[in-house]
């Protein structure tokens, strides 16, 4: 079953810059039938949106999240502490969308597939409907640790069914199902095959500033499992073309099976962590 994931998988943030942005004015609610920026970013905060990178378009997200606010001016509000991840985006098509990443978070390298099924449009479907897969790596992972480690246990995988709606010219919302596995888990209580939902919003507040939230259901963590749902707040905005993401979150990780089931911080106690997106486009 592993193998056939994989080979399916392998077959294959932030936000739209420029011309791209400007094209998707929020005054314009449909092109040619079609609704038109339901979010504006590729991301939420920690899930995808349905946005797609466009046909012939090569996207660098360069993606930061300090470590915790908690430990104040200790940690220097956690900036003394970050993750970084790099992600390249191209568009084969605006409906096919590759990507490859590497993030610092245990040295993980991720080969993503993205691709629209469904678009809403006002005579047809209510809903977008795309479908996101990705295959991950660890590589921070030692034999020294792990004596019977082998290449198959550094491997994890994600499927996401992303469905949004742009409900009103200012509010889009999106559900996200997801199955996640990972073949080297650190419980023994934990499956390696696990189930969550994730949902998500972005609500435009003027022309160029939206808030935008996102909250993951972990459907089957282990009962003794120290780990959190992720939930993430954040706002986009737009200057001269661009659009900056500003974000807080309990999960520092920031890949799907990172953050769905490695998520430490409580927002209850102020451990959250402060990051950001930021783009070029080729």
């Amino acid at each position: 079953m592993k193998k056939i994931i994989f080979a399916l998988l392998l077959a294959p943030l932030w936000v739209a810059a420029q011309d791209d942005l400007l094209d998707e004015i929020d005054t314009l609610s449909v092109q040619d039938d079609y609704e038109i920026a339901a979010f504006k970013g590729l991301k939420i905060v920690n899930f995808e949106t349905t946005k797609m990178v466009p046909k012939r378009r090569l996207y660098f997200v360069v993606s930061h999240r300090f470590g915790s606010i908690k430990p104040g001016i200790e940690e220097f509000f956690g900036l003394d502490q970050a993750v970084t991840r790099l992600n390249f985006i191209y568009g084969i098509t605006d409906g096919i969308n590759l990507g490859i990443s590497r993030s610092s978070f245990e040295k993980t390298y991720e080969s993503s597939l993205k691709l629209r099924l469904v678009r809403q449009s006002q005579n047809g479907s209510p809903f977008s409907i795309v479908s996101f897969n990705t295959i991950l790596l660890n590589g921070a992972l030692e034999k020294e640790n792990l004596p019977g480690l082998t290449f198959e246990h550094r491997l994890s995988y994600a499927m996401q069914i992303l469905i949004s709606r742009k409900m009103t010219p200012k509010l889009s919302l999106e559900a996200i199902p997801t199955f996640f596995h990972d073949n080297l888990v650190s419980l023994d209580e934990q499956d390696n095959s696990q189930y969550a939902i994730g949902l998500g919003g972005r609500y435009k507040i003027s022309n160029r500033v939206s808030l935008n939230a996102d909250y993951g259901v972990h459907l089957n963590r282990a009962s003794n499992s120290p780990f959190k749902n992720p939930l993430s707040v954040g706002v986009d905005i737009e200057t001269g073309g661009h659009v900056f993401q500003l974000h807080f979150t309990n999960a520092q990780p920031m890949n799907i099976n990172t953050f769905l089931n490695q998520a430490t911080g409580d927002w209850g106690k102020a451990d959250i962590y402060f990051g950001f997106n930021l783009l070029r486009i080729f």
